[in-house]
């Protein structure tokens, strides 16, 4: 199982960013779960977003309203971030949980005020 983030940058607070997750070796849709976390420096990683096989999404207090996790059928799965703050700089990882968890490269997300 590889998974590859990207998508990740600079952006002013406000603005929009779209991160992709390419998964390989494993079907986002029939994984028991997909998700992104986030980690700051000195913090644990946050549950940002999860999609469950059967297409149930769930969201972290902080982002909901904001951001929207998808499934896409070229076995990609991506976050849709609106109206950023500069508390969502963070590194982005997804990953996918089944049997065991799976987790990709991070990507950097920088929200300047």
């Amino acid at each position: 199982v590889q998974l590859q983030a990207s998508g990740g940058g600079l952006v002013q607070a406000g603005g929009s960013l779209m991160l992709s997750c390419a998964a390989s070796g494993v079907n986002i849709f029939t994984t028991k779960t997909m998700g992104w976390y986030r980690q700051t420096p000195g913090k644990q990683r946050e549950l940002v977003a999860t999609i469950s096989a059967n297409g149930i999404k769930s969201y972290a207090e902080s982002v909901k309203g904001r951001f929207t996790a998808s499934r896409n059928t070229n076995n990609t799965m991506t976050l849709q971030m609106n109206s950023l703050k500069p508390e969502d700089t963070a590194v982005y990882y997804c990953i996918a949980t089944k049997g065991g968890s799976y987790w990709g490269q991070g990507t950097l997300v920088t929200v300047s005020s």
